[in-house]
């Protein structure tokens, strides 16, 4: 009984194969392989050297559709809307997208004007039908359409997120007429009122449907040739899994797939240790990615966007910085040192690959400073060239008439300063004291800068946790199902009652309900939870706050809905409230997949590879070296010292502690 989590970066293909018998685990690194991705999955299982039978699920986090999005190389898209709304996705909000730049243009629309054909029908804003769908002029929208060629249709009429039949009726006559091209409704894909933003998720989600379609079928295809019969998961942005034919529908939900899995692991790994509080700090090779959960709760969003585009799908609150390993250094037009988000990829990568790489890279500095064994194979499979990283970090030194050490180490504090700014947003700017959290590190390079950030915000805690190299693809096997429905019912709190509320609730209960039990989910497995947004009257945005469960006055919800107010914006008004939409939250219950206890080493004399010269700040210092698979249980290390392992490297600075708990996770910690 082998379960696989499969996470493709742009880098690497992470795996953690898990044997659900003896509950032990096992993680591997492949060079992913952009070209196509399929590729690199069939390369990572087949390095497990399991048999294809003993296989009894997948799980997959992938960046297909994030990557259309971001590449601009999607689907040639129609769409067919209500008449006098044909420029919705064009006009957009009328906002500036750079406030301070007077030259700004407006990013182009997914879709072009001319392959955007209006035909009659109108709702009301009540769901009433005040003019008849045409169904003829549905028809021939479609034929328009196949003339350009396009290869997917989205259909957005007005109000169908109250009343969805126009749009379903119009989605079959396009189904028949256009056999073969995905048709997203933003009935289905977004039931939230506001067009403009229901419209562009509509349409992201059809622009990147045939790609992540066709990518997902050739995976299957592969899998079942290679003699793999196991079902296929795929991890979306909301940190819960989906059937990958699900995911192929609506593939607006998995944009944050890769760091969604990762969110996951953190807080089931701080589930383990006790720490409700935590900020996770992935960085891989091209990007690093930060989340803050409070009170073990994931922090949810719907005002995200892939590129210039909202997408209001329900996800993860996390925040992407272009600074990885692979990240390059260089010089700005002003002669200013400058850190990503230019990357330089899987291909060829870092300098020190030695692929053909001749700029300096993040992993290139760290080279330089000592920070990697040398001769030893980074990710299990890239043997370092030092020699390529000091060339490549002397050019750029000779530029700023500086020594490679001392370029490498202004590499690294640049790339921290960004990194640290991006923790700062979902901290310090929504009054929230960093202090007051555990930093939870991971990703191939987050071990590498976690002290650095940790002693630059302040934090005295540090979990790297097992696995840190493949911690995205273990989130894989440790996330449940999950479903995010939701209903926009505009209801002035004063004037509703706790059955109307019960009312809206009860359908959306039920298709959750159904959904999970497609999924082949048992009523004992099944958690339901149901939310709000919520605003004061006169607000044109909403917070999304937990309906309490044991409300017996609509006055609960409100004192609800200002306690969570209050802690967000530091006030609370005590004017008229309003809720804009009713969330269900449904949770299939997967099985769990703890971390098994570990043994450890016997003594820390043991676990020493070797000293090696290594730098922090001005002082070289000859570090002591440790392998972590060999460390003995709560046993501390005063820092320096490098911690070495396949796919991660630690480093403990000076002023920093470290030891192993019972369950393999690295505990970093800072003195006063």
């Amino acid at each position: 009984m082998i379960t696989l989590g499969i996470d493709v970066g742009g880098t690497f293909t992470d795996l953690v194969l898990r044997d659900s018998v003896t509950g032990t685990m096992r993680a591997l690194k492949t060079p992913s392989t952009p070209s196509n991705h399929a590729e690199g999955v069939m390369n990572a299982i087949r390095s497990t050297g399991v048999a294809p039978s003993e296989i009894t699920a997948i799980g997959h986090g992938m960046t297909v559709a994030t990557n259309t999005a971001l590449e601009m190389n999607g689907a040639r898209l129609g769409i067919i809307t209500t008449r006098g709304f044909r420029d919705v996705l064009v006009i957009g909000r009328g906002n500036r997208t750079k406030l301070y730049d007077i030259k700004a243009t407006r990013p182009e629309p997914l879709v072009e004007r001319r392959n955007i054909v209006e035909v009659d029908g109108r709702l009301t804003a009540a769901g009433e039908v005040h003019l008849a769908l045409d169904e003829d002029q549905v028809k021939l929208a479609c034929n328009t359409l196949a003339e350009a060629g396009v290869e997917a249709v989205a259909i957005c009429f007005l109000h169908s997120y109250i009343n969805p039949e126009h749009e379903r009726r119009a989605g079959e006559i396009a189904r028949v007429a256009l056999p073969g091209i995905p048709v997203s409704l933003s009935s289905d894909v977004l039931p939230e009122y506001r067009e403009f933003e229901r419209f562009s998720t509509t349409a992201l989600n059809a622009y990147v449907a045939p790609r992540v379609g066709r990518y997902l079928r050739s995976l299957a295809d592969e899998l079942v040739a290679e003699g793999v019969t196991a079902p296929l998961s795929v991890m979306g942005s909301n940190g819960g899994t989906w059937s990958a034919a699900a995911m192929a529908e609506r593939p607006v939900n998995s944009m944050l797939s890769g760091p969604a899995g990762g969110v996951t692991a953190a807080v089931a790994v701080a589930s383990m240790l006790s720490e409700n509080n935590i900020i996770t700090y992935d960085m891989g090779g091209t990007s690093t990615d930060a989340a803050l959960i409070r009170g073990s709760t994931l922090a949810m969003t719907t005002e995200a966007k892939v590129g210039m585009w909202p997408n209001r799908a329900p996800q993860i609150e996390i925040n992407t910085v272009g600074a990885g390993g692979g990240s390059l250094a260089y010089l700005d037009a002003g002669r200013f040192l400058r850190v990503g988000p230019r990357s330089a990829g899987a291909e060829p990568g870092p300098a020190c690959y030695g692929k053909g790489g001749t700029e300096p890279t993040v992993t290139d500095a760290n080279v330089v400073l000592g920070r990697f064994l040398p001769g030893h194979a980074l990710g299990g499979t890239i043997e370092l060239n030092v020699d390529a990283a000091r060339a490549a970090v002397a050019s750029l030194g000779n530029e700023l008439d500086l020594d490679p050490e001392r370029t490498a180490d202004g590499i690294i504090r640049l790339a921290v300063a960004r990194m640290t700014a991006t923790v700062k947003e979902i901290s310090v700017m929504r009054g929230l004291d960093p202090r007051d959290f555990t930093l939870f590190a991971y990703g191939g390079a987050g071990p590498l800068h976690a002290a650095l950030i940790a002693e630059e915000l302040g934090m005295r805690r540090i979990v790297v946790p097992t696995m840190p190299g493949n911690f995205s693809a273990y989130g894989l096997l440790a996330a449940n199902t999950r479903h995010d429905l939701a209903r926009t019912r505009l209801m002035p709190l004063a004037q509703a009652t706790l059955a109307e509320i019960e009312a809206e609730l009860a359908p959306l209960r039920a298709e959750a309900n159904e959904r999970l039990a497609a999924d082949g989910f048992t009523s004992d497995h099944i958690q339901i939870s149901c939310l709000a947004d919520m605003r004061f009257a006169g607000q044109a945005f909403e917070l999304t706050i937990a309906l309490p469960e044991n409300a017996e006055t609509i006055e609960d919800i409100a004192t609800a809905f200002r306690r969570d107010y209050e802690e967000r914006y530091s006030h609370a008004d005590e004017g008229a409230i309003e809720i804009v939409c009713l969330r269900v939250i449904a949770i299939g219950e997967s099985e769990p997949a703890p971390l098994p206890d570990v043994q450890g080493g016997e003594t820390l004399k043991a676990a020493l590879m070797v000293h090696r010269p290594v730098r922090f700040g001005d002082a070289t210092v000859n570090c002591p070296i440790y392998s972590r698979t060999a460390l003995p249980l709560e046993t501390p290390i005063t820092g320096p010292a490098i911690i070495e392992e396949d796919g991660a490297t630690t480093v403990v600075p000076p002023g920093f502690s470290a030891h192993i708990e019972r369950h393999g996770n690295l505990i970093l910690e800072r003195e006063a």
